[in-house]
């Protein structure tokens, strides 16, 4: 497969690495001291599992550099779906399949709602990784892909993606209810990343603490009540397999406190400004989403600030 990854930070980089190793044809999309570093010295992982180290791929800031694809890894911050989804005219061909590899659960609406819903996939990411240094990601744990079609239909060209996840040694599955995954996830995305953010705290200190699982708690609730409005049943023994599967996590950094730490833009919107739209417009209150969005959005505010300074 021709496949290119656009956002070729560690999800993107990580995956894309590890599908150049299997021998596809890769483009990887980035910009500023992350490109210089790849077109330099290539792309590098560094992990106790399966070391890489990438040289022979494209990389480039321009699509049209790339041209038509097979596949196209969408790995874009959620804030920059939009603006990145109208770029991908240049790689698209006529069977060119788009699988999104984001957090939160509206992306790939966002992509369908430019280029079609028969060409846009849904994907799910449970991967430890950290773009480190430019050119150079750390991979800590994971590394599995559950995708599927929003509308639940499994079509030759997904199973095509995922029998080439498979042979490049990708943990994956196909899913006939991607958007049930999608919530789930964000059962763990809006509280972990929301409270380690204010708080400063890793997975594990979280856990540990009583008053912080109860405000974890509190948020999954809503989290349930906003995808129940889409039609979305997130049974309430999720709670706790999502605290447990937190215990496992240990000293673990969430991707957002990973962003806060590096003053990156924030994904506040995609993990708690999304269950407090959907309940607002549903007449219904989101108290504890509310105070991580009021004051996430401040952060965020604060971050921009300081790098235009």
């Amino acid at each position: 497969m021709r496949i290119a990854v656009i956002g070729a930070g560690a999800v993107g980089g990580y995956f894309g690495a590890k599908l150049a190793a299997a021998g596809q044809d890769m483009a990887f999309i980035a910009r500023g001291a992350h490109l210089d570093a790849l077109r330099r010295a290539g792309l590098r992982v560094e992990s106790l599992a399966a070391p890489l180290h990438i040289k022979n791929s494209l990389f480039t800031s321009e699509g049209r550099e790339v041209g038509p694809v097979d596949l196209i890894l969408f790995c874009v911050k959620s804030y920059d779906t939009e603006a990145a989804a109208q770029t991908l005219g240049p790689m698209l061909g006529d069977g060119t399949l788009i699988l999104s590899l984001q957090n939160g659960v509206d992306n790939p609406q966002k992509i369908a709602a430019l280029w079609g819903e028969e060409r846009t996939l849904a994907g799910v990411v449970y991967l430890g990784a950290q773009l480190i240094a430019p050119g150079v990601i750390r991979h800590s744990a994971g590394g599995k892909i559950v995708f599927g079609r929003q509308d639940g239909a499994v079509i030759p060209a997904a199973k095509a993606v995922e029998q080439t996840l498979t042979a490049a040694a990708i943990p994956c599955e196909l899913s006939r209810n991607i958007a049930r995954v999608q919530w789930t996830k964000l059962l763990w995305n809006a509280p972990f990343c929301a409270i380690s953010c204010l708080t400063r705290a890793n997975v594990k200190q979280i856990v540990e603490s009583d008053s912080l699982t109860k405000l974890a708690l509190d948020c999954m609730a809503e989290v349930q009540a906003a995808a129940r409005t889409c039609g979305i049943d997130l049974p309430p023994e999720l709670f706790q397999e999502t605290l447990t599967f937190s215990r496992g996590l240990g000293d673990f950094k969430p991707s957002m406190l990973q962003d806060l730490e590096a003053a990156k833009p924030l994904e506040y919107e995609a993990f708690n400004g999304v269950v407090v739209k959907l309940l607002q417009q549903a007449g219904r209150p989101a108290p504890t989403n509310e105070i991580f969005y009021g004051t996430l959005k401040f952060l965020d505010q604060r971050i921009r600030q300081e790098a235009m300074h």
